[in-house]
């Protein structure tokens, strides 16, 4: 028995995961909805307990009825979370519903989508290797060397071309290559390992996080780092050479440009992942690697490629970050590839799903610095509404995983059309193993790819 089988599943694990597995698009959003929904509720009576423990000379808030008195008021944090994210479209206390002042082109709107676009990035590197069977851990290492590859190239390109915007863009087209080649370069190292000597991509990715922080650190401190500088820095890049704000303000960090770059990212990332034969050999060697082997797909080379595409895609989200919000590589990135982790799951690890799931990931991320600014609540509270909303809204898609990794749904050997008894045990084996059914080396592949590919 394969370890897709759902029947090595308890009766019990089965009956809470099997409802997740089969979901529509339509069914998959509104429970994504309900489960922000219900994030909010408990968020709120976490607000409402931490204000009763917390000592304060007025109540900001009083519960009718019983007249108790609460430091910190719920309506306000989730108003100025997500209100204030997008810098106040709507007028809160006011006969109007909108803010007639409002403009989308605002401070708090630029930082929400300045880290709306380097999610993006992150987001995608991580899901196409979940669509590949391969969970990519090291997209952080991979941004940080896509990063110092694009500060270097721009930097020593820079002077080789006179001043302007033509030369502009072709610096900022050559430093955003050279950041997904340092990417995918480093993404191919725990690849190959994967594919040539079967190392755990899991491990290796994280040993090769902590590897390309510290070498990169070295590198600037010892050689790259500018002159007179405080912090371990690269000289900064010039202006011509970075993504133009435009239309929002030069502090928000957020380029139009570059968020453009991110849809067109993720509509070539689908279209290469659904449409394309590199994309079916992935995507069958992420359902079953055994039946994409009996199909004729070079599994092992299939591996590398995802690999690199991936890292390419965090060197991409390296790119970004120097040429749109910092200017130049400083020792202090981001954790945007692990954010992205989240990212790639709220998104159920499809393209067209990492833009939603970035902006909602970005709204709480700058909700977060404005109830910072404007609230009395503490920052450590801020994080544990945020980590309910992205822990509800990414449970159902973890059932959903782990129940087509256990074979549970229509498609899997745990689905509807596998006969077993009330107790969740199989029926009869028919002594037919995986190698059997996939003996002619079309049928496996073949039930991948009308079953599970669509997945």
């Amino acid at each position: 028995m394969s370890r897709r089988d759902g029947g090595r599943l308890p009766a019990a694990a089965r009956r809470v995961i099997e409802p997740f597995v089969d979901r529509s698009v339509a069914e998959r959003i509104l429970i994504s909805i309900a489960a922000i929904l219900l994030s909010i509720a408990v968020g709120f009576a976490i607000v409402l307990v931490s204000g009763r423990i917390a000592e304060c000379s007025t109540a900001a808030w009083t519960m009718p009825v019983t007249g108790l008195g609460f430091c910190y008021d719920p309506f306000e944090v989730y108003v100025v979370l997500f209100n204030g994210a997008l810098g106040y479209p709507f007028a809160v206390g006011e006969p109007g519903i909108f803010n007639p002042s409002w403009t989308p082109f605002n401070l708090s709107l630029g930082l929400t989508l300045s880290e709306t676009t380097l999610l993006i990035f992150t987001g995608l590197s991580v899901a196409v290797a979940f669509r590949a069977g391969l969970f990519n851990i090291g997209t952080q290492g991979q941004l940080v060397v896509g990063a110092l590859a694009t500060a270097l190239t721009v930097l020593a390109l820079a002077p080789l071309l006179p001043a302007g915007p033509i030369s502009g863009v072709v610096i900022v087209a050559v430093g955003t290559l050279a950041g997904a080649v340092g990417g995918g370069l480093w993404g191919a190292i725990p690849g190959a390992l994967k594919a040539y000597a079967d190392a755990n991509e899991v491990i290796t990715t994280i040993m090769l996080n902590f590897v390309a922080a510290n070498v990169a650190y070295v590198l600037v401190l010892e050689v790259f780092r500018a002159e007179g500088s405080s912090v371990v820095a690269t000289r900064y890049v010039p202006e011509y050479a970075q993504f133009s704000p435009w239309l929002f303000p030069d502090s928000s960090d957020f380029a139009l440009l570059a968020l453009l770059v991110g849809v067109g990212a993720i509509g070539g990332l689908y279209y290469l992942v659904e449409h394309t034969p590199f994309g079916y050999d992935l995507r069958t060697s992420g359902v079953q690697a055994a039946a994409a082997e009996y199909g004729g797909v070079n599994a092992k080379l299939t591996t590398v490629r995802a690999m690199t595409l991936s890292g390419a895609l965090g060197g991409v989200g390296g790119a970004v970050w120097v040429l749109m919000s910092e200017g130049r590589w400083i020792e202090s990135v981001p954790d945007l590839g692990f954010d992205g982790i989240t990212v790639s799951i709220l998104a159920g690890n499809n393209p067209l799903g990492v833009l939603p799931a970035a902006f909602l990931f970005g709204i709480l991320k700058g909700g977060a610095l404005e109830i910072g600014f404007r609230t009395d609540v503490p920052t450590e509270l801020v994080g544990v509404l945020r980590g309910l909303i992205i822990l509800f809204v990414a449970m159902p898609e973890f059932f959903r995983m782990a129940g087509r990794y256990a074979g549970l749904g229509s498609d899997g050997p745990g689905g509807p059309g596998t006969t077993g008894n009330d107790d969740g045990s199989e029926g009869a084996d028919d002594g037919t193993d995986t190698k059997g059914t996939a003996g002619d080396g079309t049928g496996s592949a073949a039930a991948v790819d009308g079953g599970e590919l669509d997945a």
